[in-house]
């Protein structure tokens, strides 16, 4: 299986319309690249996958750029707000 799982969270989720998708990484192999993938197979999507996103790989939260491998398991959350 040449894929990883992507998951979306929390208002992400609700906006995209979905809870997770299988990537090629044929087509991705990392972060960077992973939201133009997203925006050109789903346009709509591309004013909620702006800059502000956490991102997490195999459940470790990441930032910049990090190479995305078969079976990792990559996780898009909005920021968090609390009061």
């Amino acid at each position: 299986m040449n894929y990883f799982t992507l998951k979306f969270f929390a208002k992400l989720r609700e906006e995209v319309g979905v809870s997770e998708l299988d990537i090629p990484c044929s087509e991705v192999t990392t972060l960077s690249s992973l939201t133009d993938y997203l925006v050109s197979k789903h346009p709509q999507w591309a004013s909620f996958l702006d800059g502000q996103l956490l991102k997490a790989v195999n459940h470790q939260m990441v930032s910049g750029d990090v190479t995305i491998k078969a079976g990792d398991e990559v996780a898009l959350f909005p920021p968090v707000t609390g009061g």
